[in-house]
């Protein structure tokens, strides 16, 4: 018997640049395409399937037409949702698919999701802000740990032994937490790669299954996934549909004409993801005088071409440090800045999260305005528990 096990793909994201937003709907297929000839008895998938919460159509028609791939294959699709794919009101379109029979959402705290190989499922769904911890805590760890046969626990969260050195100042919780007698230990949420052991049994993150930004796309260069058998032999299948491109320039004591001139002489870049990182501190000039609209169009034979100029000055600027953590974290950040400033108990912490959530809605395709505002306002009335008073 063997199963699948994938994470974070993310479908929808890079909406800014229509061709990797492709290149991830692609990586998608390919997944299951390879699932399918590779005959696995089910596949799981640990949180961020999308985005966010309401995909667009074009989006969703995608996804559901690869899914009925696997579902005509025989092939089962166990699923967890995560932190894009919850929403503050607790609906998510994981629930369409799975009405569908496209998928089945495994996440509980005391009911087993039973496959046809008796395989044994449960998992806990990846909210943002890391409060799905509070779940953990109403886990039947009685029932879990005694249940028998082959078990898999899928999980959508960081914890602070195996998290990555990009979030050693982000608290999260212990693998403690973890319910005890599983063979394997479905992981998601961060994007990297780790095997280890855990307790009793394999704890796994496939990391995304296509990059998501800008930093992923340079040091992963590709996404991928685990197919693994029942006596947990693993084996991470990369998915490689474009070939990488970086391309490193340092604009320290240059000027706009030397930099054009630089990045004009790259070569061998035909149906590549070229990536630019341009960095340093320049002569003289602006970076508006580098106009790299224009210097772009030597490479539309190029698959995709990217910029991070993030830490480009000139001498006329104060060279701006940005934060690197993801939005989650910088949300979570200043939530607790806000706790320790004011008056405000931490128990209202959970409150303010939801509402953070809630105005990050987005309006979802052939709504109207006055319907999004209501949707809206709604939910931000339930979260601060105001029924009734307006």
């Amino acid at each position: 018997m063997r199963f699948a096990h994938m994470a974070d793909c993310h479908l929808g994201a890079w909406s800014d640049q229509p061709e990797l937003r492709a290149l991830g709907l692609s990586s998608f297929e390919k997944a299951i395409d390879i699932c399918i000839k590779r005959n696995v008895a089910f596949i799981l998938i640990s949180g961020d399937l999308f985005n966010t919460a309401i995909p667009s159509i074009e989006i969703l028609k995608s996804t559901a037409s690869t899914l009925n791939k696997a579902k005509e294959s025989h092939i089962d699709i166990y699923i967890i949702p995560g932190s894009h794919d919850f929403s503050a009101s607790g609906k998510t379109m994981l629930d369409v698919l799975g009405e569908a029979g496209l998928l089945k959402n495994v996440t509980s705290t005391d009911t087993f999701t039973i496959d046809k190989t008796s395989t044994k499922l449960i998992g806990i769904m990846g909210l943002r802000g890391g409060l799905e911890k509070e779940h953990y805590s109403s886990l039947n760890r009685q029932f879990l740990e005694a249940e028998q046969g082959f078990k898999i626990f899928l999980f959508h969260t960081a914890f602070d032994e195996l998290k990555p050195k990009e979030m050693e100042k982000v608290p999260c919780m212990s693998s403690t937490e973890l319910p005890d007698n599983f063979n394997y230990y479905a992981g998601g949420h961060v994007h990297y790669i780790l095997e280890t052991r855990h307790k009793t049994g394999k704890l796994v993150y496939p990391g995304p299954l296509f990059p998501n930004n800008f930093k992923e796309l340079e040091e992963l260069g590709h996404g991928g996934f685990y197919i693994i058998d029942d006596q947990l032999n693993t084996e991470y299948i990369p998915l490689k549909l474009k070939e990488i491109l970086p391309v490193t320039i340092s604009s320290d004591q240059k000027t706009p004409e030397q930099i054009r001139e630089e990045i004009s002489r790259i070569q061998g870049f035909e149906d590549k993801i070229l990536l630019f990182r341009i960095q340093g501190k320049m002569s003289s000039g602006s970076i508006a005088d580098i106009d790299f609209r224009e210097l772009f169009r030597n490479f539309e034979s190029a698959y995709a071409v990217i910029k991070n100029t993030s830490k480009l000055t000139t001498k006329e600027m104060d060279e701006v440090v940005l934060h690197q953590a993801n939005i989650e974290d910088i949300e979570s950040d200043a939530i607790k800045q806000a706790l320790t400033n004011t008056n405000l108990f931490e128990q209202e912490e959970e409150s303010i999260r939801n509402l953070v959530l809630c105005l990050n809605k987005e309006k979802q395709e052939g709504e109207k305005n006055t319907d999004f505002e209501k949707r809206v306002v709604s939910e931000a009335v339930k979260v601060l528990k105001l029924e009734g008073m307006i």
